[in-house]
């Protein structure tokens, strides 16, 4: 990924999550874009809650990633939660699917109800079947609804925060990253 925008990476694991996307991290001041990282494991610490106040202070677009969903009692959905209180309401776009032993390895967008399956690390779309459309209706629903109150720049404008997985390792989440990211222009 080029990196034609200047993107800071806060939090646990964020050399890693940036080397992933091929990004170059650099300081939260001045950045067009700001990932945040939000570990299942060891939450949100204060430090990065002081830069998430600075990002919205400067309307810098954010992003919030979960990670290690794969290795904690709390999954996506409850991070999402947790994030949501402790930072701003975000975005899920993205709901998390597990395979028959509880292991994360697919997405279903909320928007397309298209499902990306990464169980062999390559992201694979199929057609959702008729039962993932009715169990995520409710979150297409509260979807839907943010992206009316934020307005449909509301990303780039840093009011509507984007959540989305991360699962170290594998590919889970980094695509949807990418995309977001191809979406803020530069400030330079």
């Amino acid at each position: 990924m080029s990196n034609l925008i200047s993107v800071s990476v806060i939090g646990k694991s964020s050399l890693d999550l940036a080397s992933s996307l091929g990004l170059t991290p650099e300081p939260l001041e001045g950045s067009d874009l700001a990932i945040f990282i939000v570990s299942a494991v060891d939450g949100i610490v204060r430090a990065d809650i002081d830069s998430w106040l600075f990002a919205r202070e400067m309307y810098i677009p954010s992003i919030v990633v979960i990670s290690e969903t794969d290795s904690a009692d709390l999954d996506f959905d409850d991070m999402t939660a947790i994030a949501s209180k402790m930072l701003d309401p975000v975005a899920t776009r993205y709901l998390v699917l597990h395979s028959d032993d509880g292991k994360p390895t697919a997405l279903i967008d909320l928007i397309s109800l298209k499902i990306v399956d990464y169980t062999d690390g390559s992201p694979k779309l199929m057609e959702s079947d008729d039962e993932h459309k009715e169990l995520v209706g409710e979150y297409v629903l509260e979807y839907q609804e943010l992206l009316e109150q934020s307005g449909e720049d509301g990303f780039i404008e840093g009011l509507l925060f984007p959540a989305l997985p991360w699962i170290q390792g594998s590919n889970l989440g980094l695509d949807q990253m990418k995309e977001l990211i191809s979406q803020v222009p530069s400030s330079r």
